[in-house]
């Protein structure tokens, strides 16, 4: 699915690929030498990784041990439902990390900001300087009333949408929607402490990260987290699709006009309202988008293949780079969310990704930190 979830104004919609170049030297060698290069080339180094948890590190509250380990990410070849962007599959390996057994919820944000005072981007004034940089030149400015603070919320449409790549169709920006408010300036998070924290931008995660001595998780990490012990299948539960409503909170029914609830929800649901995965870790699938570091850059995951090297701890592409539209600057969201159907986009399936702007927020993105051993030893020591 090719969506994007950046700033637009009164109907105003929003919305480097690194060419890898590698210098080749010929040498002349005799026969004999040439079988030995070639047997050195495809000789590999024993690969060290941290699998288990140090026994002299305690797992941080809230977390759970992920144990390092290789696996496929990317598509599995069973997939139907998968995008372009999600292959081909690729074999990975990263070190054991921490991660947050739960999203990150509207108590846990709430204690961040009543600390630091912090100010999300979906609640700070307006500069039109800025944002008018990033428009079309000519781009008028609109009437201060509608030059105000706010983010995107859902809306349901009224009746079928033939075409599900006009997303403007069921997203709308509304003035006074942020974290505390996050369908709008009526809604409230009151009785709502458990449910994940939402319409907060990349920064937003970022500083919340710095607070907790955190990080965003790696796309490659959070996808290891997700699979658990389960080795190539579509779903962090295996391949069976008839098991979602008791697995994820996603949309059940016609998109976007009528949610069964199925599932038991119609928004976000409170988190570990569903089975955790093989690591203990919940909401895996559906309920929010959840941001990691790496840039969205569709040739990414055929560019790492190409280069025949094993991918170890990677960190994502260099730049970010989106083929259907090269200005944007987006980072990889994770995990789908409560307004996921198979009709469109499915996303609660493992390797399913999307590229979102930094400078966004939307009801349906939030997000959860993970820590490495060297992390908690730093922040034990302090």
């Amino acid at each position: 699915m090719k969506k994007y979830f950046l700033l637009f104004i009164g109907g105003i919609f929003m919305l480097s690929n690194i060419q890898c170049k590698e210098e080749k030297k010929e040498e002349k060698v005799s026969n004999e030498a040439e079988v030995v290069t070639k047997k050195e080339a495809i000789e590999e180094k024993p690969i060290k990784i941290l699998v288990e948890q140090p026994s002299d590190v305690e797992t941080p509250e809230g977390m759970v041990w992920i144990p390092g380990g290789t696996f496929q990410q990317g598509a599995p070849i069973q997939d139907k439902m998968a995008m372009d962007h999600e292959k081909p599959a690729h074999q990975v390996t990263v070190n054991g990390f921490f991660m947050d057994i739960t999203e990150v919820t509207n108590a846990q944000f709430s204690k961040f900001v009543k600390e630091t005072d912090y100010v999300t981007v979906a609640e700070r004034k307006i500069d039109w300087e800025e944002m008018k940089a990033q428009l079309p030149a000519g781009t008028e400015k609109p009437h201060d009333s509608i030059l105000q603070p706010g983010a995107l919320v859902f809306k349901k449409t009224k009746s079928s949408v033939p075409n599900l790549y006009d997303f403007s169709q069921w997203w709308e920006w509304k003035i006074g929607a942020n974290w505390q408010h996050p369908n709008g300036p009526t809604s409230f998070i009151e009785g709502k402490e458990n449910d994940p924290v939402v319409q907060v931008a990349y920064e937003d995660a970022l500083a919340y990260c710095e607070w907790a001595g955190r990080r965003l998780p790696t796309e490659a990490e959070w996808e290891r987290a997700a699979r658990g012990n389960k080795d190539k299948t579509i779903y962090f539960w295996g391949d069976e699709v008839s098991d979602l409503s008791k697995r994820a909170n996603t949309w059940e029914g016609e998109f976007p006009v009528n949610n069964t609830k199925e599932d038991g929800f119609e928004e976000r649901a409170r988190v570990k309202s569903y089975p955790p995965n093989d690591f203990g870790l919940y909401d895996m699938a559906g309920n929010v988008w959840e941001f990691t570091s790496d840039w969205y850059n569709t040739n990414y995951y055929g560019e790492l293949l190409a280069t025949g090297k094993p991918a170890i701890n990677p960190q994502g592409a260099s730049s970010t780079y989106n083929s259907s539209n090269a200005y944007a600057i987006e980072k990889i969201i994770k995990g789908g969310s409560f307004l996921c159907n198979a009709s469109y986009c499915a996303s609660y399936r493992i390797s399913s990704r999307m590229g979102t702007s930094l400078d966004s927020a939307a009801e349906h993105v939030g997000f959860r930190t993970v820590a490495s051993v060297d992390m908690v030893k730093e922040n034990k020591g302090n």
